[in-house]
């Protein structure tokens, strides 16, 4: 039986940090891959979670949020962008949600460079 809660005893130093840098560092080419990286780094992280202890079990978690958290945002302003092209009145509002949806991409990207920079310095995500 697996243990739902993460693991912060003092591991080896490098248990699960190679992963966790390699998620983070997918997750920073979401926009040039068109967010096809994301989900490979999402199963990255997923699976190294299990091995994972301490500062990079700390990131794996953060990682796997980040996405959870940006994916929900997504797809509620695509349900928004589809029901403002619906109508030719909501048109001007659908290209609002169109550019919150760049902007969110490019929240998730800087965020996870911050989480790649702090994995790198040993900070906490």
């Amino acid at each position: 039986m697996t243990d739902a809660q993460p693991r912060l005893q003092r591991g080896h130093e490098s248990e699960g940090k190679a992963a966790a840098m390699i998620a983070w560092a997918l997750y920073i080419l979401s926009i040039p891959s068109v967010n096809t990286l994301v989900l490979v780094g999402l199963v990255v992280a997923y699976a190294a979670r299990g091995s994972a202890t301490g500062l990079a079990r700390a990131h794996i978690d953060a990682q796997i949020a980040l996405f959870w958290s940006v994916f929900w945002w997504t797809v509620g302003l695509w349900i928004l962008v589809g029901v403002s092209f619906v109508s030719i009145i909501g048109i001007p509002l659908g290209y609002v949600f169109l550019l919150l949806l760049f902007v969110l991409s490019i929240w998730f990207t800087v965020k996870s460079i911050f989480g790649l920079l702090a994995l790198a310095g040993g900070r906490a995500p």
